[in-house]
């Protein structure tokens, strides 16, 4: 059962990644819906993760008036890549970005560091490969980086000057990453900012560019304080925005404000 929170700031939030299509929203989605569009959450992006789980993701999107998506291939689901079905997805009107893409060297199949080697030199072609397609479809990209931060940075900055943007999906404090605000991208924050184990996020965020940053969940995963624990929800975006107003001395209201402004820019400018 979703968590009865209100937020009437007057302002709304986008949540910029949210795993809606996950098993775990199943049983009540259409009641947290109502209750997240009605208590204000304006839209919620779902990323790509997997091929396989791209019908229902567009099925919520055509469904969802505020609901849209994006088609991608998480690093860690690279088996299933298909171009051809990710170029019909990007087709669809309420497909709004490539993603989430990128690199994770956090975890490897083999324990053999050649065959490591391989898995690497396999992600960076397919992360390659989905930011052309997101040049070709003028969409911007939502970026997974873990533990790749050196090759995460090289492959978007020699790409960023012909993509309309992107954004590093719960951006984990890298001050190398964050070099890439010079490139036009964007900054999602989540949960993570309000563990007790965040210091290095809590230092570097009043460095990020305040045009740069997004408000995101990766709901249901990374659930923020005081609701760790439980399963993460759009409406938990207000406890990170509380802990980012906090942090950047910046009036709540004010903050609500840049963060969908910038949501819009980089996703519903057209």
């Amino acid at each position: 059962m979703f968590l009865n929170l209100e937020f009437k700031d007057g302002l709304k939030i986008i949540d910029t990644h949210c795993h809606l299509d996950s098993e775990v929203f199943k049983e009540d989605l259409d009641e947290l819906l109502k209750h997240s569009f009605d208590n204000g959450i304006e839209k919620i992006i779902i990323p790509g993760a997997d091929i396989k789980d791209l019908p229902y993701a567009a099925e919520l999107a055509t469904k969802y008036e505020n609901v849209f998506f994006a088609a991608g291939v998480h690093p860690y689901e690279l088996e299933g890549f298909d171009e051809k079905i990710l170029r019909a997805y990007l087709q669809d009107e309420k497909c709004v970005a490539v993603g989430e893409c990128g690199l994770d060297y956090f975890r490897f199949k083999s324990e053999d560091l050649k065959e490591r080697e391989k898995e690497k030199e396999e992600q960076k072609r397919l992360f390659v490969a989905q930011l052309e397609l997101a040049k070709e479809f003028k969409k911007p990209v939502i970026i997974h980086s873990r533990e790749a931060n050196n090759d995460t940075y090289e492959i978007l900055h020699e790409h960023s000057k012909d993509l309309v943007g992107g954004v590093l999906h719960c951006f984990n404090a890298s001050e190398h990453l964050l070099r890439l605000s010079d490139d036009g991208f964007y900054f999602g924050i989540g949960g993570v900012l309000t563990f007790k184990n965040a210091k290095n996020l809590v230092n570097i965020l009043p460095q990020i560019p305040k045009d740069r940053l997004l408000l995101e969940t990766d709901a249901p995963y990374l659930t923020p304080e005081p609701y760790r624990g439980k399963r993460n929800e759009p409406l938990l975006t207000q406890f990170v925005a509380n802990k980012m107003s906090e942090i950047l001395d910046l009036p709540r209201q004010e903050l609500l404000r840049i963060c969908l402004e910038n949501s819009y820019r980089l996703f519903f400018k057209g």
